[in-house]
């Protein structure tokens, strides 16, 4: 057969062929040499040097004309430049789609048809070439090559439009073929490639197998984070039999566990979740779901011990396996986010994980001492500007951080350690104090003030005093809720017209916490007015928490009882009416939560005898009230 070539132009001398070939090939080999060394100065030198010799011997050719017995050495060498480039640089760059579209000209080049298809970038180039291959039969399989790494780019970077229309032009697909990503990459046969061909560090078909991994492990990824579970099950049992190094099967394994867990059939997943342990060294996307399975499951001792080796494990640097230089499923997963089953997190984040876990399951010494090593790591080397809150962050700020650390060592009975965090945390935030009165309505103006302040000092000190109720220092304890009091009745409520707030602020913009921390506050300080004798200050205490937080049972059985002692039966009577009505009405269930400290709070000055004491009501209604 015989094809056009642009006027004025010269085929190279075949020895010059022949001997751009023998380097093409010579620099394969160096890779493949590269890469069973064991030695990493010398793999990444050869690796390095082949690399060199990729781009200088594509200049060769590319300072000719382009002519179509050349193409095939020209494209394969284009082939082995962006693979080596990319497995080098662990991912693709930006270049490498300007390599491609380069070799795609070449080749319109040599059929005169370049023309104002450059105007459709690189998808109108690649319906122009494939709609003139067929005239290209020796073409073809680098052509498919090419479009392969086109792919990959295309896949890396979330352009699966493009990638879709790409690959149903390959397969020789009609409109309204079928759209779904891994049935067009099933269908794709790559034409096998001559013996004679040039060599090439990955073949064509090879590459479509990684591809078709990469592109099941990225769709059932993306269909577990939006809760298409049996898709994504689907996809990622695809994934699973695919062309996986160990790294990512063990990343599968832990996807598939997680959508397992969320179908509710955990026992398969535990089973995904030991496979994962089993196969590689990257333990803590696997710990993470397996405590959250084991929580799932109620079985505390097993979630905390997952969330300790999980902690173990992101305090080592982990070992990576050498990659292979190829294009490998790794290189184009995307990176972890905060909603993915394989993020887990610094370390940091995870030993928070446990000190609150630990508290909220009543392991309150357990939790003291995580806390103490979870501020001992972020503190050290850390300065007063890292207390600003994060934009973002899934998590507690760091004053929180500091209070549920303060609420953990009083349930652990180290009051005066508590102090001491407490003390830490106010001497951080004592450059703040002076704008408090205004923090809250500079918050509601949208100024850039942060309104964040106020609750942390009001907390910090509820804490103390209930760190001085555990000393015995009762006086000390009331000037503490007082101080407490003082700054939560300055601070002002977010409006509703804000909108939602984002998750590091969503406590102290809540009407609800807000009124939760003065009613925990004022039932604090009732507490110790009571334990001193003093009824009446207690009464006004206890009648103004039922005041600023209706809904708060605590603030209404503590009232109770006082005007019980206090003989104001007929008050004590009415209130006792109410309660019990609101006893028979059903629970509805909090659509919002509060801070963990803050919860810590609550559960103090919770009354331990309520059912008692309605029951002692109960029975002594009809007795005549003494007036």
């Amino acid at each position: 057969m015989s094809h056009q070539t642009p006027l004025g132009t010269s085929l190279p001398p075949a020895n010059c062929l022949d001997l751009w070939r023998e380097k093409n090939d010579q620099l394969v080999r160096q890779v493949k040499v590269a890469q069973d060394s064991r030695l990493p100065l010398r793999r990444q030198q050869l690796a390095q040097d082949a690399l060199e010799g990729l781009r200088e011997l594509l200049h060769c050719l590319q300072g000719l004309p382009a002519a179509v017995p050349v193409l095939p050495l020209e494209l394969t060498v284009i082939c082995n430049l962006i693979t080596l480039r990319a497995s080098l640089a662990q991912g693709f760059i930006e270049d490498q789609a300007q390599d491609i579209q380069w070799g795609l000209e070449r080749v319109l080049e040599t059929q005169e048809q370049l023309g104002p298809r450059l105007e459709h970038g690189l998808t109108g180039l690649w319906n122009s070439i494939l709609h003139v291959s067929s005239t290209l039969l020796e073409l073809l399989p680098v052509l498919h090559h090419l479009a392969g790494l086109q792919v990959a780019l295309w896949l890396s970077t979330d352009c699966l439009g493009d990638l879709t229309l790409l690959l149903q032009t390959l397969n020789g697909s009609q409109s309204g073929a079928s759209e779904d990503l891994l049935i067009l990459l099933k269908t794709w046969s790559p034409p096998a490639k001559e013996s004679d061909a040039p060599l090439t560090l990955q073949d064509a078909r090879g590459l479509r197998d990684v591809l078709l991994t990469a592109a099941a492990f990225r769709q059932g990824l993306q269909e577990l984070v939006t809760g298409s579970l049996p898709r994504a099950l689907s996809s990622l049992h695809e994934a699973a039999s695919g062309l996986c190094s160990r790294p990512v099967l063990v990343q599968v394994y832990t996807a598939l566990g997680t959508c397992l867990r969320k179908m509710g059939n955990p026992q398969r997943a535990l089973l995904y979740l030991v496979a994962a342990l089993k196969g590689g060294s990257n333990w803590g996307p696997p710990l993470l779901e397996a405590s959250r399975l084991f929580r799932q499951l109620g079985n505390t001792v097993a979630e905390l011990e997952s969330l300790e080796l999980l902690v173990e494990t992101l305090s080592v640097t982990p070992s990576s396996e050498v990659p292979h230089l190829l294009i490998e499923v790794e290189l184009l997963l995307p990176r972890p986010d905060p909603a993915s089953p394989l993020h887990c997190g610094t370390q940091s984040h995870v030993k928070h994980l446990l000190a609150s876990r630990c508290l909220q399951k009543g392991r309150a010494e357990d939790a003291a001492e995580h806390y103490l090593d979870l501020l001992a790591l972020l503190l050290d080397g850390s300065e007063p500007k890292k207390f600003s809150p994060p934009p973002c962050p899934p998590g507690p700020s760091m004053p929180e951080l500091f209070l549920e650390a303060a609420a953990a060592l009083i349930q652990a009975g180290r009051a005066q350690d508590a102090l001491t965090v407490c003390e830490e945390l106010l001497s951080r935030t004592s450059s703040l104090l002076p704008k408090m009165p205004w923090l809250w309505e500079d918050a509601r103006k949208g100024t850039k003030e942060s309104p964040h302040c106020p609750p942390w000092v009001s907390a910090t000190y509820l804490l103390q005093g209930q760190a001085w109720v555990q000393l015995g220092a009762q006086k000390e304890a009331i000037s503490e809720f007082s101080r407490c009091l003082e700054l939560l009745f300055q601070a002002t409520p977010k409006d509703k017209e804000q909108g939602p707030a984002s998750n590091c602020e969503q406590w102290c913009s809540s009407n609800v916490a807000l009124q939760q921390l003065r009613a925990a506050a004022l039932i604090s300080r009732g507490l110790e007015w009571v334990a001193s004798g003093q009824d009446a200050r207690a009464l006004q205490d206890f009648l103004l928490s039922v005041q600023v937080c209706p809904g708060n049972r605590d603030a209404s059985f503590h009232l109770l009882k006082t005007l019980r002692r206090l003989n104001r039966r007929d008050e004590a009577t009415a209130l006792w009416r109410r309660l019990e009505a609101q006893t028979k009405l059903p629970q509805e269930n909090a659509t919002w939560s509060l801070p963990l400290y803050l919860e810590t709070c609550l559960s103090w000055i919770h009354p331990p005898d309520r059912e008692t004491l309605l029951e002692e009501f109960r029975t002594s209604l009809p007795e005549p009230c003494d007036l």
